[in-house]
């Protein structure tokens, strides 16, 4: 249960700190800046990994929890309990950023801003890009693994920068669910659900055939 709590307190702390930066740039005319929305969510994803990565092992995000079932980092029998807390944890950010923000339409909900296929492709690639650094920095030495925060971090920050205005850059089922069920908009939802599943497994795939070659 401990690790379950940790993993709803985290991906809430995602969504609410990420998802509120976007809905208060929005609220005050844009003074967080895109930039700032970016770091944003770099900067509370490095702050929940260091805070919960020894009891949890920090995934807040369903995508990367079903790729370490499947590199068989991460037991079976848990994978159900963590994506229904972290869902859980998502869905009560934005409960409560609803209720601060009543106004705001969309709650910082992900959303194509060009066609639903070139944002499926990008946050195929973006969870792949994102899964692969999470494989290899949370699996190599221990050197590396005191960095982890920092890379994963890195990452999400350097790609919500870049791709958030065409995809949202979501790379996280939990954070785009969060929102869309607050507001009850599943409208290309679908991407936000399929494509990082996609883009991480892939990413699992490719890790585990690297390290068959390394043995």
């Amino acid at each position: 249960m401990k690790k379950y709590i940790a993993e709803l307190i985290g991906t809430f702390a995602l969504v609410f700190c990420g998802t509120g930066a976007i809905i208060i740039n929005e609220q005050t005319g844009g003074t967080v800046s895109h930039v700032g929305i970016a770091a944003t969510f770099g900067l509370i994803v490095l702050a929940m990994i260091y805070t919960f990565g020894e009891i949890s092992g920090a995934h807040f995000n369903p995508a990367v929890t079903i790729a370490f079932c499947i590199v068989k980092l991460f037991p079976l029998k848990h994978l159900g309990f963590y994506i229904i807390f972290q869902i859980a944890g998502a869905i009560l950010a934005s409960l409560i950023l609803k209720q601060l923000f009543p106004e705001n339409i969309n709650l910082g909900m992900t959303i194509p801003y060009a066609s639903a296929l070139q944002s499926f492709i990008i946050e195929l690639i973006l969870t792949f890009f994102l899964m692969t650094v999470i494989l290899n920095v949370s699996q190599g030495s221990k050197e590396v693994g005191l960095m982890a925060g920092i890379a994963i971090g890195a990452t999400v920050l350097l790609e919500a920068m870049f791709a958030g205005p065409i995809s949202g850059a979501s790379m996280n089922p939990a954070r785009s669910i969060g929102p869309a069920f607050i507001v009850g908009n599943p409208v290309h939802q679908w991407i936000y659900l399929a494509s990082p599943v996609s883009g991480a497994v892939i990413a699992a795939l490719l890790w585990k055939f690297m390290q068959g070659l390394k043995s």
